[in-house]
């Protein structure tokens, strides 16, 4: 989800000068603006996270939503949503080429067999796996296989992966 930032900016460009800026217009946080940064919390000081001056998202306690993905024939995936991705295979898929790409993302997608088990995943092109060679997924029953990815440029995507987590 795109963070923005509504509201009063308190004195522009005073270091320490306090707003009340809030997400998606339903928040109610302080912010404080630190020279180019801007740091958002708590009005108790919990930071929550900061917006560096290059526009670098840094979250305070690193953790990220994993993001449901559409089962279908191709899965789509849209990176700029969210960096962690989940999916339970109804079929023999194929995990399509995403969009939204930015390089140096990384993030982690959990692939779910259904309770039929025996499903397989094909990948597009910017799927970049150790030695040319894509895993075969785990396939029984509701098991767990997990990829690790870095994006490198906007159509390559570097992978590994663990099969069957639990």
């Amino acid at each position: 989800m795109p963070i923005t930032i509504s509201g009063s900016t308190g004195v522009a460009g005073v270091d320490g000068s306090v707003g009340t800026p809030a997400l998606q217009g339903t928040d109610t946080n302080t912010g404080i603006y630190y020279g180019a940064d801007i740091i958002y919390g708590s009005a108790g000081g919990t930071q929550k996270f900061r917006v560096d001056s290059t526009g670098i998202y840094a979250p305070a306690n690193a953790a990220a939503i994993i993001y449901g993905l559409t089962d279908a024939a191709t899965i789509a995936v849209d990176m700029s949503l969210a960096n962690n991705f989940s999916v339970t295979l109804g079929g023999n898929r194929t995990l399509g080429n995403p969009t939204g790409l930015t390089a140096g993302q990384s993030g982690i997608i959990f692939l779910t067999q259904d309770g039929t088990g025996s499903r397989t995943l094909a990948y597009s092109s910017y799927w970049d796996f150790p030695n040319a060679i894509a895993p075969v997924l785990t396939t029984t029953a509701n098991a767990v296989d997990v990829l690790i990815y870095t994006v490198r440029t906007t159509t390559s995507i570097a992978v590994n992966y663990m099969l069957n987590i639990g």
